[in-house]
Parts: C-alpha cells; sequence; structure tokens
C-alpha cells in the first residue's frame, strides 16, 4: 500500500510534528492459529441500487495444532442467512453466535488436527452501512465499494472495487482476517455483461447468467492472506503484454486506454529486472494492474492484481508532467509486493516493515537501473527526508510490538526509514551477498510468512556475519543517530583529524562508514567504524586535504552537521562523484548565499547532470541579490526555453517571473504554448504581475483544457484579477482537485473571497477552506491557514458582507480548533 496523499503532504508542512507517543502499550501478539484457512470459494451477486452483495461461501480450514469444535471468522456488518457444514454435496445446519464483527461456529463434532472440513455460509454484505474507521495511510476500511452505482453523477464510471488492507474484506466476505492465514481462491462474480471484471489468479471461466448478466470465475492456485483477495468491475479496457509467457495487463477507463502502454508499458521489464535481481521468479500466474475511481489510497498490491487510484491514468499531455516520484515509482512499489508482501508476508502488523519497507526500497532499485545512479540516489534521499520531516517518526522502532492501533503502522518508519535502513545495508553487506540473503529469505518462506529475524538469519548465512548489533539498533530500537563532525589539521603530523559525535538520546550507533580523504585531486578511502559519542579519527595525508568526505557512499541513516567550510563544499560539487555529494554543497551555498563562492556554487549547479538538482539549485538562488541574479539570468532564460526536463523549464520561469521584470514578457507568452500543463501553468503566473488583463485573457482561453499547474495558475488568476462569474470555474475545479492541488489552490481562492460581494460565494469558499483544515490538520501548518481565514474576514471589512464573513471565518476558526 502507498500512501501518496502523505507523502506528498509531508513536505508541505511548515512545523514538524509533535512526536506521539503510542496511547496503547499492549503487546501485540501474532494472531494465534486455531484453524488454518486452506480454500475460499465466493460466489457474489451485487445490488447497485442498495450496494449490497449476496454471497455465497465454502471455506474450507483446518485445525492448526489441537483438535476444535469451533470457528471464530471475522465477518463485518453482515445478514447471515445460513451456515453449514457441508458432508458431500450436502449441507448440515450449524449454530452459531454472530455480534456483527465476528462469526462463532460451532462445529457440532471435534474435529482432529489437519483435518479438512468445509463450511457453507450464506450472507449479505452492506458496506456502506458499516461506518468502519480508516486511517491516515488508507482513509476508508469498508472494504467493498460502489462507486456511482445509480449513475447520478455525469461523467463519472459505475464501478466497484475492493480495499482489504488492513483487515477490511471481512466486511465483504467472512474469513479470519489476519496477515498470517493463505488461502488458495475461487471467485465467481455474477455482473452486468457490459463491464469487464478483474480478480486474483486467472480467469477460468466466463458464462452467461440471465438476461444482461455474465458469470465471470477467477482461480488463485497458490496460497495467499485475505487481506489481498480482490475484485474490480467496471467499464475497463484491457490492453494485455506477456513476460516469459505470463499475462501482464492494465485496465483503464476507455478515454485512457490508447495510452495504458504509456503508463504501464514498463512492467515486463521491471518483472525481468526484480525477477533477476532477487534470483526468484515472479511467483504469480499473472500481473495486472488496474485504475479506478474515488480510491481511498494511492495503491494496492492485491495478489496478481494491483490497484491504483485515478492518479495513475493520463492523457499524452498529462504524462508530459509526470515524475518519476509519481506513477511510475508507484508501478515499482507495488511490483515489489508481490514478492515481499504477498509470496511471503508480515506475520503480523508489527513486522509490516517485511513488507512495505521492501517496497519502498524497490523505488530506489528500479530508478537506479532505468535513469541511472543520480536518479536512484535522488529517490533514496527524498524517501529518507520524508522520514526525517516528521519528528514523530523519532520515537518509533521499526519492529512495533505495541501501537494503538494497526493502522498507525503506516507511517515514515515502517515506509522510508526501513528502506533507507536496507538501502544502507546493502551497502555494508555488498551487492551479491545482500541479495543472496534476499533470495534466502524469499526461498525458506515462500508462500508464507516472514518477520524481521527471518531476514536476519536469512543475512547472516549469506554474510557469514553476525548482524545482530545491526537489527537491534535499527530495526527494535527507536531514532537515529544526530551527529556533528568537525575537522582539524595537523601539519607536522601530516594527519587529518575527524571529530564525530552523537548527540542523540540514548546510547550511540554503531556505524561502519566510509571516509574518502582528498589531496592532490586525487582520493583515498578508509573504512571506518564509530562506536563511541564522541571519537577522533585520524587520517595520513601528504598535504592538508581539499576535502575530507565522511559517508563517502552517501547511505548512512543520520542527521549530521558538518562542520566543514564552504570552499570544501565547492571542491566536493566538483570532485565527489556521487549525486547526495553534489546536492549536499547546493544545499550548503543556499543557506551561505550571500558569499561569492555560494553564489558561484549555486550558478553552477544550473547546469548540473540531474535534473533534479537542476530544480534544486533554480529554487535556491535568490534573486534580489544583484550579482547573483546578473550571473543567473542568461542561464535561466535558456533552461526556460531548452532544457529537457518540463520541471526545470517550469522552475526557471517561476524563477523569472518572481522578477516581475517586462523583458521577460514576451518569453512567458511564449512558454503559454508549451504542450505541457506545468510549463503554460509556470509562465502564466509569470505573466500575471506584468500584464494583468492578458494574463485574464489567457487564462479565459485555457478554461477549456487545463489540469494540474495550470489549475492552480489559472485560479490564481482569478484570485487577483477575476470576477464573481470566475468563482463556479473556481469552485468546481476545486472540488475535483486532489487535496495537494487544493492546497496549491487555497492562496487564489482566499484573494478572491476577499473581494467578492456575493454571501453565497464566500460561503461556499470559507466552507472549503475550513473543510481542508479540519481534514487533514494533523498534517498542516493549520494556524497558517487560519491566518488565511482571517485575512480573508479583514478584506471584508467595510464591504456589505463584512458580518457575515466575520460569523462564518469566527465558526470555521472554532471548528478547527476543536478538530
Amino acid at each position: 500500500m502507498r500512501n501518496l496523499l502523505l507523502l506528498l503532504l509531508a513536505f508541505f508542512v511548515a512545523t514538524p510534528a509533535v512526536a506521539q507517543q503510542p496511547t496503547d502499550t499492549v503487546y501485540r501478539a501474532t494472531p494465534r492459529k486455531i484453524n488454518d484457512l486452506v480454500h475460499t470459494r465466493l460466489d457474489l451477486r451485487f445490488d447497485y441500487p442498495k450496494r449490497y452483495a449476496y454471497g455465497k461461501e465454502w471455506l474450507t480450514l483446518k485445525p492448526h495444532a489441537y483438535p476444535t469444535d469451533s470457528l471464530r471468522l471475522d465477518a463485518q456488518g453482515m445478514d447471515i442467512q445460513a451456515v453449514a457444514l457441508m458432508n458431500g454435496d450436502a449441507p448440515q445446519p450449524l449454530q452459531y453466535d454472530y455480534n456483527q464483527q465476528q462469526l462463532l461456529i460451532r462445529l457440532g463434532r471435534l474435529v482432529p488436527t489437519g483435518e479438512a472440513y468445509t463450511i457453507y455460509i450464506e450472507y449479505t454484505a452492506k458496506p456502506d452501512e458499516l461506518h468502519a474507521k480508516g486511517s491516515a495511510a488508507i482513509r476508508d476500511a469498508k472494504g467493498l465499494y460502489f462507486i456511482n452505482p445509480d449513475s447520478a453523477e455525469a461523467g463519472k464510471p459505475v464501478q466497484i472495487w475492493t480495499q482489504g488492507e488492513t483487515e477490511a474484506n471481512s466486511a465483504w466476505f467472512p474469513t479470519i482476517d489476519k496477515p498470517n492465514q493463505k488461502s488458495t481462491s475461487e471467485i465467481s462474480l455474477t455482473v452486468p455483461a457490459k463491464y469487464a471484471t478483474l480478480s486474483n489468479g486467472l480467469l477460468v471461466s466466463q458464462v452467461p447468467a440471465g438476461p444482461g448478466l455474465r458469470r465471470d470465475t477467477w482461480k488463485m492456485a497458490q496460497p495467499h492472506a485475505p487481506y489481498l483477495f480482490m475484485l474490480a468491475v467496471g467499464d475497463f479496457r484491457k490492453t494485455t503484454d506477456t513476460w516469459r509467457g505470463k499475462e501482464a495487463s492494465y485496465y483503464l477507463e476507455p478515454q485512457y486506454a490508447a495510452q495504458a502502454r504509456a503508463i504501464f508499458g514498463q512492467t515486463p521489464r521491471m518483472l525481468e529486472f526484480f525477477s533477476e535481481r532477487l534470483g526468484v521468479e515472479f511467483p504469480w500466474q499473472k500481473y495486472a494492474q488496474v485504475v479506478v475511481r474515488d480510491y481511498v489510497s494511492g495503491a494496492m498490491e492485491n495478489t496478481t492484481a494491483s490497484l491504483y487510484g485515478p492518479h495513475a491514468q493520463g492523457t499524452a499531455r498529462e504524462q508530459l508532467d509526470w515524475e518519476y516520484a509519481d506513477v511510475e515509482r508507484e508501478m515499482a512499489h507495488e511490483l515489489f509486493h508481490q514478492w515481499f508482501g504477498d509470496y511471503v508476508t508480515a506475520e503480523g502488523w508489527s513486522n509490516l516493515t517485511m513488507n512495505e519497507s521492501f517496497a519502498n526500497f524497490s523505488e530506489v532499485l528500479w530508478a537506479e537501473y532505468a535513469h541511472g545512479p543520480d536518479a536512484g540516489a535522488a529517490q533514496a534521499d527524498r524517501s529518507l527526508r520524508n522520514y526525517l520531516s516528521n519528528a514523530g517518526n523519532y520515537a518509533k522502532p521499526l519492529v512495533r510490538f505495541t501501537y494503538a492501533d494497526k493502522e498507525d503502522m503506516f507511517d515514515g518508519v515502517s515506509y522510508q526509514k526501513g528502506g533507507s535502513i536496507l538501502n544502507m545495508l546493502r551497502s555494508y553487506l555488498g551487492e551479491d551477498v545482500f541479495f543472496k540473503g534476499l533470495r534466502r529469505y524469499l526461498t525458506q518462506n515462500a508462500f508464507g510468512t516472514g518477520e524481521a529475524q527471518q531476514l536476519r538469519l536469512a543475512l547472516e548465512e549469506a554474510s557469514g556475519q553476525d548482524l545482530n548489533w545491526f537489527f537491534n539498533q535499527w530495526y527494535y530500537r527507536a531514532g537515529h543517530p544526530i551527529v556533528t563532525i568537525d575537522y582539524a589539521w595537523d601539519a607536522a603530523r601530516k594527519e587529518q583529524q575527524v571529530t564525530i559525535k552523537q548527540t542523540q538520546p540514548g546510547p550511540a550507533f554503531q556505524l561502519p562508514l566510509a571516509v574518502d580523504v582528498y589531496a592532490n585531486g586525487q582520493p583515498t578511502r578508509h573504512h571506518i567504524t564509530v562506536r563511541k559519542a564522541a571519537e577522533t579519527f585520524r587520517f595520513p595525508s601528504v598535504s592538508k586535504p581539499d576535502l575530507v568526505n565522511v559517508d563517502a557512499e552517501k547511505v548512512l541513516v543520520w542527521q549530521k552537521t558538518d562542520n566543514k567550510p564552504l570552499a570544501a563544499y565547492a571542491y566536493q560539487f566538483r570532485h565527489a562523484p556521487r549525486y547526495l555529494d553534489r546536492r549536499e554543497a547546493l544545499a550548503t551555498a543556499q543557506t551561505q548565499r550571500a558569499q561569492p563562492v555560494a553564489q558561484q556554487l549555486l550558478v553552477a549547479g544550473l547546469a548540473d547532470r540531474s535534473p533534479v538538482l537542476r530544480q534544486f539549485a533554480i529554487e535556491a538562488l535568490e534573486l534580489q541579490q544583484v550579482g547573483l541574479r546578473k550571473a543567473a539570468a542568461h542561464v535561466l532564460r535558456r533552461l526556460a526555453t531548452t532544457d529537457s526536463s518540463v520541471q526545470v523549464r517550469a522552475a526557471a520561469l517561476l524563477a523569472l517571473g518572481s522578477l516581475k521584470e517586462k523583458q521577460y514578457a514576451p518569453l512567458f507568452v511564449q512558454a503559454l504554448e508549451s504542450p505541457s500543463y506545468r510549463v503554460q501553468g509556470a509562465a502564466l503566473q509569470g505573466l500575471l504581475p506584468l500584464n494583468p488583463k492578458l494574463a485574464l485573457a489567457r487564462a479565459l482561453a485555457l478554461e477549456a483544457d487545463n489540469t494540474g499547474a495550470l489549475t492552480v495558475a489559472l485560479v490564481q488568476v482569478y484570485g487577483q484579477v477575476g470576477t464573481l462569474a470566475q468563482w463556479p470555474l473556481m469552485r468546481t475545479k476545486y472540488d475535483a482537485a486532489a487535496p495537494i492541488r487544493r492546497l496549491d489552490m487555497l492562496p487564489g481562492l482566499g484573494e478572491i473571497l476577499g473581494r467578492l460581494d456575493d454571501p453565497t460565494a464566500l460561503t461556499e469558499g470559507i466552507t472549503r477552506i475550513k473543510d481542508l483544515t479540519v481534514g487533514f490538520k494533523p498534517y498542516l501548518d493549520y494556524k497558517r491557514l487560519i491566518g488565511l481565514l482571517r485575512q480573508i474576514q479583514q478584506r471584508q471589512a467595510g464591504r456589505p458582507n463584512a458580518a457575515l464573513a466575520a460569523t462564518l471565518v469566527a465558526q470555521a476558526v472554532a471548528e478547527i480548533e476543536a478538530a
């Protein structure tokens, strides 16, 4: 599962979140296994008007360790019509108790250990009546979703789809809804014949099922966890590729079908790369990817059939603006789960790292392979900074046996910190040994479950090393090293001294790392291990080094204050080989922009080979400094027109737009003809202060075709110079946008709401700002948004609706503060 929204929101929080302690210290044991799932057979029909599923289930189980006379199933919010024990083809009714959450069945006899028995259940699932609680990562938990079932929303497709993680699939079929259970499956779906279906495994039959109906049966011959069961029903167009004789297919809405291979076409290449790298061939019968509407998270790794939200389908123009961190990264993440999460599943939510950390790590692996070392390092850095951006992560160990709710495990520790730790461990053990250990872990636990200790044992076997120290400090201890690094040159001894101090609470971390000492243009590699809270290391050098590069591999999970001079960072930018060497130098230059060396370094960054760093350098510039503006302006003009990256072109346009110089107006007008919405949006923002009338005219002309950054720019233009006539479009665009885009639109909304004399618009706008703030309060600087509301109130003072504005803002602020 990938939580795209919160990943993005992390970069918009102005102040770090307060560390939150668990509200429950109860030990979360791996669920006890009394009965083992063996096979699940479902026969489902759907009532679209009622949003019900009518189910028949044949569930085969075996007592696990001891004979048993009862079976307890998870079954949320259902009507149970019949429960029986199958005696051949004859059902024998059984007694049961049901409390709307669990179904306790009395088997009528003591079933011996290992003896298979089959239970028949007839039921009605009513997910919309469940009112289940979601989480930050997965916003809803009703398991089965009916999208626009009455066709009330024009232009929106009718769909049904499921979301099982963590334990929500028991809202649409009774099961033992725990990750340490595994079952084969057969799922039959009776649906309108005009719709396509998708489920786990292979489609083994399609037969007519009455007027306008069809019955599709999907069979999964290999066992998988109940939370990974899935179905999707809707007007999807299927595009099919193959890999090693297996089907790789992509299900999209009809209007996006022509783009299926442009979006998902790298799937066979990913299957090949991951199979080769892991030494374990993709273990399932097929791999499908489907895009659905109104999805409650980013994507989900259902066995053989990953499901994505609507952000994963777009027109050819929209795809021009996509970055690796968007859909391609997510594809790698969900596919890697087919090994880590599906083939071998975390035995309990405490060990979620065995699923999500590996999927996060795969994002780096694929970026390296497909786009080069800089791209892999950029993704690794992005992931680590995401973890570090929230201080609430620091108090949580990676493997957590105590937590308030299982949903709390889906956070920056299980994802980003865990992935960063795997990347660090790969560097420490070496590529071949590390992947040999992963192969051993996967093969030893195939179609079963795993935990971090089993990973440790597999890596120890592969490496011949004891790794208890590594797992104890990185998997079972919270936090990370916080270090300062200081330098001193001993001319008499010709020694470079490096002092590393750890200042985090608790004992010192053990940190194996590489140090490169550059003298006379040549680096010398030294390997050291930090073991104490404060240690000084001495390195011989023929002359005073030009640079001492601590953690030369740039893989450590730590926060560091590196007290080397700016000149050394400039040398590092030019001579050290890695992406993070250059990023560190640019980031340091950003904090010292008044110095000529820093300005030269930032201008040099505009020509970096990595588009991510070119964009970083652009955004780090302080163009109000005359010297820096003169040095950078001509480079920015070139980047704005010719750079290969639309992200860099847009950033350059925004930087030039900040100057508000009329000489750039023709450049902005020209850029409005770009096929990239992102470039057009930056150009429109640059044009706005120079020629508001022309910006408004161009915005009106772009109303028929806009999305993403261009839509945000339209809202900004209308906010500054629009009228009440533009409010309906602003409202419509805001409502249709993802939450992250709504945040971008708020300044434009605030501007126009301060000027409009329409009470309806004022009410609609303030209500929307309030609802967004309440809904995402834990992840936002909500005080800043309260400030935006108060600005609207101040600007309305003296206008006809001043009293209404004051009342609306007071009510909104009260609701936000109480949330």
